[in-house]
């Protein structure tokens, strides 16, 4: 089967994540699902992939499919009828989505977050591995929080600030929300008659923040105000954003059509930001040194593996900030390391194919990813 790609601005991205929200995916408190406009979806995903796009999916329904199947009551369910809802709803939804992106050839792998995988770097770093080697091997991820432990202290709140906190950490060139509203507008559509679709934001500033209003609905958390939050988080990471309705069967493709949507212009691209983070955030906890081999491989914008390391130096963490030095003592780059300074020193000038017999367990290829490391000037 052939698949045409998109050809309009979806086109130029690169990595997309597209969030999407309870109530497109679930017919009321029924907890049935919408067959036909998941199936939209994944063909609109099958064309972003035909493009050469990762694409990745934050989605909600897990709680609102069980409370269905649950037979639970009306209004807001108690924390742990929500953990309930959730356990069960969760299979039925990754099985939905295995079916229909089954359909176009592509392999849905599932993710289920909390927010300290997102928030604590060795969580981060482990998360980030794994979804990137989802996405190098072809498949789709479908993200979700993992709603049957999270409690409201623990919780990113709502799935919009779930998924900026995915596009950030994956370095998504492109966050997509959908939801049952357009876009932003000078005043919430449904109180003002006379408001108006604004199309760009160039930045968010007190004024667009004034802008959000609305409750969210009983199926969802979210609101106006949750996705302005989402966008400060994604637009700063580097992550443009985009607002659209999902109402529309193949809501990707109306947007690239030039349906109706709000845009947020990223501050940086991803590369940048990250890169900024790394360099300019964060305080070193040691220090690698490593031979002229090394050397050359980085310069040539390649990772760091074990073998090129002669010394380890400092006490550091999986995840923390560590600089990188020559033979000689000049600082080559910094990076987010892979091991603890104690297994890191194990396995130093080793090959790779000797971390397992040398820690007891598998482990990364790379000392430093190539993505985590920031070349000094």
């Amino acid at each position: 089967m052939t698949i045409d790609p998109f050809t309009g601005p979806l086109a130029a991205y690169r990595r997309v994540v597209v969030k999407i929200g309870s109530a497109l995916l679930v017919e009321g408190r029924s907890g049935v699902l919408k067959r036909a406009w998941m199936e939209s979806i994944a063909a609109d995903v099958a064309r972003l992939r035909a493009g050469g796009t990762d694409v990745l999916l934050v989605s909600s329904g897990a709680i609102a499919m069980g409370r269905g199947v649950l037979k639970l009551p009306k209004g807001r369910l108690k924390l742990e009828d929500s953990q309930a809802a959730a356990a069960v709803g969760q299979i039925a939804l990754a099985k939905a989505w295995a079916e229909v992106l089954g359909a176009h050839g592509l392999t849905a792998g599932q993710i289920l977050l909390t927010l300290g995988d997102t928030e604590e770097r060795r969580r981060y770093l482990n998360g980030r591995a794994t979804i990137g080697k989802l996405l190098k091997l072809g498949a789709v991820p479908v993200i979700n929080e993992n709603d049957t432990v999270a409690t409201t202290e623990i919780r990113y709140g709502d799935n919009d600030r779930l998924a900026a906190r995915v596009a950030a950490m994956m370095s998504a060139d492109l966050l997509v929300l959908l939801s049952d509203i357009d876009g932003l507008y000078t005043a919430p559509p449904a109180d003002d008659p006379d408001a108006a679709l604004i199309p760009v934001i160039e930045r968010i500033t007190p004024e667009i923040e004034a802008m959000a209003g609305g409750a969210a609905s009983e199926l969802s958390r979210g609101g106006m105000k949750t996705k302005i939050d989402a966008g400060k988080i994604a637009t700063v990471a580097g992550t443009a954003m985009i607002i659209a309705s999902g109402k529309t069967l193949a809501p990707l493709s109306h947007i690239d059509a030039g349906g109706r949507h709000s845009l947020f212009k990223a501050e940086a691209n991803p590369v940048t930001a990250r890169k900024a983070w790394i360099v300019g955030h964060i305080e070193a906890r040691g220090t690698l040194t490593v031979d002229a081999g090394a050397v050359k491989a980085l310069r040539q914008g390649r990772s760091l593996l074990p073998p090129g390391v002669t010394r380890v130096e400092g006490e550091f963490a999986r995840g923390d900030t560590v600089v990188v030095v020559d033979e000689t003592g000049v600082e080559l780059a910094r990076g987010l390391v892979a091991y603890d300074s104690a297994d890191a020193a194990r396995i130093r000038g080793k090959n790779s194919s000797a971390i397992e017999d040398l820690l007891g367990v598998p482990g990364r290829t790379e000392m430093i990813h190539r993505d985590d490391l920031v070349l000094k000037d």
